[in-house]
């Protein structure tokens, strides 16, 4: 596969100067790629000045208008409008409209694989993460590392004109996150689902995190995959608009994208058949042991559906691979590229 490049920036200022260095990082390829895209195309004909739009937008600049000054920085930093950058970070709470071709549609629904592994006698709890998306993204996503003037340090995964928390990421807190797509049929005008993974991001413990999650006014939503630190904690998180369900996890398990607790059985969803493969595929090799040889045995598994690598097709890529280390006093983390780019990035947080 070809050599996936992952770039690092730092920023740092109030959410506007944090936003535009965010967006200067992206303008090439939110010019090239995403605006020319047909999902970027389809969405934009469908909701640019629409009330439902306006609608989202009224909902995040009343519960986060700090991180919506975020996105405005983005659009400047990426030299488009205001709407523009807003609607792209709304696409996974806007309806694709219905001629839209099935790539395009697959396009939508990638989504990703996570492992989440308890702290033992002599190992740290680890959550790993398999960030899956489209072939095109490879060697435009970013690493960045965050100091703002308020709040706290972070670092974060981030794709081309898009807020950072919804991939994986991190902050001085010692609070984890990584995120998977579901595709859940409750959708809601209300606080849009990339705002609210960009405020875990600073949250300080794992119950400001769930509390986040609670929220009834969300627009749509994401499996969330959570760690503390400091309390060697994880949580797996289904959180689909219309209701949040937590699970503390307490022996080693997986999520990839479909909606699995029980209390969400009679809930509209769309599985793909990705996500189901993905998900039988890491239960069995859970339960067959294959974490003795590390998470990277599992979501670098090509014999299995796990690792997505189509050659250049449109859909279903890995794009990075994330182990993600929590101590009590610190997260060791490491980024693979691919599995013959291993360690293309790595560091510490240390725990405030």
């Amino acid at each position: 596969m070809p050599k996936n490049t992952i770039s690092t920036i730092r920023a740092r200022g109030d959410a506007f100067s944090i936003g535009f260095t965010l967006g200067q990082a992206s303008v090439a390829h939110f010019r090239d790629r995403t605006s020319r895209s047909e999902q970027f195309r389809a969405l934009d004909a469908r909701w640019r000045g629409s009330d439902y739009l306006k609608n989202l937008e009224f909902a995040a600049r009343a519960a986060y208008p700090r991180l919506v000054r975020e996105i405005e920085g983005i659009a400047a930093g990426a030299g488009q409008d205001f709407e523009t950058i807003f609607l792209w970070n709304c696409k996974g709470d806007l309806p694709l409209p219905e001629h839209v071709s099935p790539v395009t549609k697959a396009i939508a629904a990638n989504g990703c694989t996570t492992l989440l592994i308890p702290a033992e006698r002599d190992t740290p709890a680890i959550i790993a993460h398999n960030e899956d998306g489209t072939a095109v993204l490879l060697g435009a996503c970013i690493w960045v590392e965050v100091e703002p003037d308020e709040g706290l340090a972070w670092s974060s995964f981030i794709y081309p004109g898009m807020l950072a928390g919804h991939t994986f990421g991190l902050n001085e807190a010692g609070i984890v996150h990584t995120v998977n797509n579901i595709s859940s049929q409750d959708l809601q005008a209300g606080v849009p689902r990339l705002i609210i993974c960009r405020a875990i991001l600073d949250a300080k413990s794992l119950h400001e995190s769930v509390e986040i999650l609670k929220r009834k006014d969300r627009a749509s939503g994401f499996h969330h995959n959570l760690g503390e630190a400091k309390a060697g904690r994880l949580a797996s998180v289904e959180a689909p608009a219309s209701g949040c369900a937590i699970r503390e996890v307490t022996s080693a398990r997986a999520h990839a994208n479909h909606l699995v607790f029980e209390e969400f059985g009679g809930l509209e969803q769309t599985i793909h058949p990705s996500s189901r493969e993905r998900q039988e595929a890491a239960d069995r090799m859970i339960a067959e042991g294959a974490l003795a040889g590390g998470p990277e045995a599992v979501l670098f598994d090509e014999t299995t559906p796990i690792f997505c690598d189509n050659q250049g097709d449109e859909v279903g890529q890995t794009l990075a691979t994330t182990v993600f280390e929590l101590f009590t006093d610190r997260v060791e983390w490491r980024v693979h590229a691919t599995p013959g780019e291993r360690d293309t990035l790595s560091g510490t947080m240390r725990v405030v």
